[in-house]
């Protein structure tokens, strides 16, 4: 599968973070549950500080102690009597034979260990406070985030109100024409950064959503052991501070990404890729090339496109819904009505063409590529490829050209040991691998 991330500057947005429990009734769970996820953890990891155990369990110090104290009066975890001078004198604490017990009985039931989980409850109101449809976007903030991509005036102002929307955005048009890129664009562009679980809970099942895959974490905030304020955990520290992800597929998207994917070996749960991406965008590039038809993949996102809710299912075949808060691109080299019935049509909320560059932005993308890629024009050379090249293709500019052209100029030139140049002849040998001939293959 691939997946792709990208990551930018974040402006201010004002998401408002989650607050921090201060009861262990305010984290939702049942108390068993975090018992026994404390349980496993410490059979799995072999930690025995409060203070570590606090960071793998993603509790405050005060709660985790408030577990330890729970499971000792339960006869489940001890003291070791040892106190750790180099961690602060901390007392260590280490499961007894009743509590390996209960933790491999957990264990056989689910080997999730770890962060204490968000209920799908409380995660679907952060949802809300960091909603993408949230996001103001200006017009200069969606053209930073285009970066080097010569774009029109008109095609800014049809994407802009698109993103803002949250909505669904269909991109269609010939390929080699920026799709791909404006849709990494449009990632940029907004740029600033949300709260997301390391795993929520519903109906006791557990299911993994943070993926450092497919999430890019910020930058950790830690606290100095000598200062009187304390910063680092002032967010409910279950959940990780990223920027808004970015979920990219192609061709090898299939149906089945889109359910829980459940692993009977450890009996857990993983996220699918849409709930994933919460909070950010869900990019499907080349539409129409997958196993099933792009018909069948539409029809799959009718219910949260239009309702803002998806349904999943667990391994029982219980199903329930979870927040949809995605913007959704659609990208493909197809046209819409060849591969989209009406119905799907009118479900997408927005359906712009990229079309090629005309010739004036075709040399601005060519002058601009050859000086990044510092190879000195030449006017015979553009002449040549525009009075004799284009016309045998109609003219059809596309924005993968120039710089198509210009590694293999690059190529050419390094192979002959000359320095970086334009010449008609040059233009012939890159463009004669641009285009398959149409002829017959001797057998």
């Amino acid at each position: 599968m691939n997946v792709q991330v990208t990551s930018a500057a974040a402006p201010a947005q004002g998401v408002q973070s989650p607050a921090s429990p201060k009861t262990l009734a305010d984290t939702g769970i049942s108390t068993v549950m975090m018992r026994d996820v404390l349980l496993k953890t410490m059979f799995r990891t072999n930690l025995d500080l409060v203070s570590a155990l606090s960071k793998a369990i993603a509790l405050t110090v005060p709660l985790t102690q408030e577990l330890v104290d729970l499971a000792r009066s339960q006869r489940l975890i001890e003291a070791t009597g040892t106190l750790h001078a180099n961690s602060g004198n901390e007392m260590g604490y280490q499961l007894t034979d009743a509590g390996k017990s209960r933790a491999l009985d957990a264990l056989s039931q689910s080997e999730y260990y770890g962060a204490i989980p968000v209920p799908l409850s409380q995660y679907s109101e952060q949802i809300k406070r960091q909603s993408i449809r949230n996001i103001k976007l200006t017009r200069d903030q969606l053209m930073a985030g285009m970066g080097h991509l010569i774009l029109p005036s008109d095609l800014i102002g049809n994407l802009g109100p698109a993103v803002t929307s949250g909505r669904s955005i269909l991109m269609y048009g010939p390929p080699g024409n920026g799709k791909s890129s404006i849709s990494h664009g449009i990632r940029a562009a907004i740029g600033d950064k949300v709260y997301v679980p390391r795993a929520i809970e519903y109906a006791g099942q557990i299911i993994s959503v943070y993926d450092p895959i497919v999430h890019s974490a910020a930058a950790e905030i830690s606290d100095d052991p000598n200062s009187l304020r304390r910063t680092s955990n002032r967010f409910d520290q279950r959940y990780v501070w990223c920027d808004r992800p970015s979920v990219i597929t192609g061709g090898e998207l299939s149906l089945d990404m889109l359910d829980l994917a459940y692993n009977p070996t450890s009996r857990t749960y993983q996220a699918p890729l849409q709930l994933k991406a919460t909070g950010g965008i869900f990019i499907i590039d080349d539409l129409g090339r997958q196993a099933e038809p792009p018909q069948k993949i539409v029809n799959r996102w009718i219910v949260p496109l239009e309702e803002s809710r998806d349904i999943l299912a667990l391994q029982s075949g219980e199903k329930f819904t979870v927040p949809f808060d995605t913007l959704v691109i659609f990208s493909t080299n197809f046209h819409p009505n060849e591969i989209f019935d009406g119905a799907a049509l009118r479900r997408i909320f927005f359906k712009i063409k990229i079309d090629g560059p005309n010739q004036e932005m075709f040399l601005k993308i060519f002058a601009m590529v050859a000086r990044k890629k510092k190879m000195p024009l030449d006017e015979r050379a553009l002449m040549h490829l525009l009075r004799v090249k284009y016309p045998t293709i109609a003219m059809n500019f596309a924005n993968y050209q120039p710089t198509f052209l210009i590694d293999q100029m690059i190529a050419i030139c390094e192979f002959e040991g000359i320095p970086y140049q334009m010449s008609p002849e040059l233009i012939d040998r890159a463009w004669a691998n641009m285009f398959v001939r149409q002829e017959e293959i001797a057998r």
